[in-house]
């Protein structure tokens, strides 16, 4: 936690009333409740003060619908009570706003959270605010083993609102629910932070989550805007960072999977959802455990137009994980400037899946390479284009296999799909066309087996154009017709 200095002199003289919770009798020993003094001291215009100390807390304080609010700690850890000894809804520490009661300006800043104690976890803020929202400094430390919700929930009410949450922390993650004394009473067990309602702006700044059950950061709301700027996200289960919106934005963030526990059944880096010009942006994701559904990046078929940039992804291990996926009903997707190292077992770096829908995909200027495996499913592309209309420009893919297994470079199994000025290598074919009316122009095509051709052109397809490529030892044609061959070298 970053203490804030002098809380009173920085803030105080945004509100009518400022006070020192420990001058007013709160117990800074953590061993007895500081409930009772909150409730006597809640008022709308008020700064609560939290002075070093231990702050321990045994049930909800809940304040809605006011205008302007503040709790700041300087020193502050708060001790919430084990699931057997909280008394009321064992959910939340502080609800402060509901979405039919909504607070105006809430600044909750400076606070640890030690739930180091067995059976004990709380979801420390659930905010719902209409137009200013503040959230600092919030580091949570303990695995939550409650099994009831996680640490964190935000929303802005009101389109015109502006939240920012920034530096929470919750390292930790959390236990399944049916490992903990909450089993049966909930589906799955917590979420590290959760902003499934908000319709505002609202920004994560630096944060950090560990392993939590369901979802590490949660916000796919169609309307409203999120932006997940900076932080650290690592092995939940569902996803690590699953995001909509309108506008919305990850950028600059780290997703680490390096541990599957029994529960964890897909562990996806980032999901994107409900959403209308996404774009993720210098995102760096390593898979060391993987998971034939654990994809780095999943683009969903809710997702209607998004952007891929300047983004890393590594997977590696002894099971099948693919990379970027691109589902049937996703809309327009435009994926450049990356880049794509995959050693898994098997599994497709990038994968464009089968569909009749024709929004382009769009893939420049990014690199796919590795040595991953083959598995008896196949999954032994380093792209899988099942749609047509597609775009594939100054891509280079090298999928040498793993133990000498037989991997493909890009295989085409859809209509009107362009390659341009690539270069393609594979321990198989570097690039297969079965479709119709491709153009495969200015690219390298060579296999890394010196009697296999660098193109393969599938039964009765029609209208394939290769024109000006260089195709280590030609063509396998196996019964294409209206054959466009141009300047192509060998």
């Amino acid at each position: 936690m970053q203490a804030t200095a002098n809380p009173e002199s920085e803030y105080g003289g945004n509100y009518d009333n400022v006070v020192n919770v420990a001058d007013a009798g709160a117990d800074t020993s953590g061993s007895q409740s500081i409930n009772p003094v909150l409730e006597d001291l809640r008022a709308d215009n008020t700064l609560l003060v939290f002075p070093e100390g231990r702050y321990y807390m045994d049930e909800q304080f809940r304040f809605t619908g006011f205008d302007q609010f503040g709790m700041v700690g300087d020193g502050a850890t708060l001790v919430p009570a084990n699931y057997h000894d909280f008394a009321g809804p064992q959910f939340r520490l502080f609800r402060l706003g509901v979405s039919y009661s909504p607070g105006g300006d809430l600044l909750f800043e400076g606070f640890d959270v030690d739930q180091t104690a067995s059976d004990t976890g709380i979801r420390v803020i659930e905010a719902n605010v209409s137009q200013h929202l503040e959230v600092r400094d919030i580091t949570i430390e303990g695995e939550h083993d409650s099994g009831t919700w996680g640490p964190g929930m935000f929303a802005m009410t009101e389109p015109s609102g502006h939240g920012t949450v920034e530096r929470f922390h919750a390292p930790d993650g959390g236990l399944h629910a049916d490992q903990t004394p909450n089993a049966g009473n909930i589906w799955r067990g917590p979420i590290g932070i959760e902003a499934n309602t908000n319709v505002g702006e609202l920004e994560f700044v630096d944060c950090e989550l560990g392993g939590f059950p369901d979802n590490g950061i949660y916000a796919i709301n169609e309307e409203g805007t999120v932006t997940v700027e900076g932080g650290r996200f690592a092995n939940s289960n569902g996803a690590n960072v699953r995001i909509g919106g309108q506008d919305s934005v990850i950028r600059d963030v780290s997703v680490v999977v390096d541990r599957t526990r029994s529960y964890d059944n897909s562990q996806r880096a980032v999901r994107l959802e409900n959403a209308d010009d996404i774009h993720v942006d210098n995102v760096d994701i390593t898979i060391t455990s993987p998971q034939s559904t654990s994809h780095a990046i999943a683009v969903m078929n809710t997702c209607r137009s998004s952007r891929i940039e300047e983004t890393s992804v590594e997977i590696s291990g002894d099971e099948v994980n693919h990379g970027v996926v691109v589902s049937p009903e996703a809309g327009y997707t435009h994926i450049v400037n990356s880049e794509i190292v995959h050693e898994a077992a098997g599994g497709y770096p990038l994968w464009i899946r089968d569909t009749t829908k024709d929004d382009r995909v769009l893939v420049e200027l990014t690199d796919i390479s590795g040595e991953a495996g083959v598995t008896n499913a196949g999954f032994q592309d380093g792209i899988r284009c099942g749609r047509d209309n597609c775009r594939f420009s100054h891509v280079s893919v090298d999928q040498p296999g793993r133990g000498g297994d037989d991997r493909n470079g890009l295989v085409v199994a859809a209509d009107d799909t362009t390659v341009y000025q690539g270069t393609f290598r594979a321990s198989q074919y570097p690039y297969v066309d079965q479709g119709n009316g491709n153009v495969f122009r200015n690219a390298h095509a060579e296999s890394d087996n010196s009697s296999r051709e660098g193109v393969r052109l599938y039964p009765d397809i029609d209208g394939p154009e290769l024109r000006a490529n260089t195709i280590v030892n030609g063509i396998d044609d196996l019964g294409a017709t209206n054959v466009t061959d141009w300047q192509n070298t060998t």
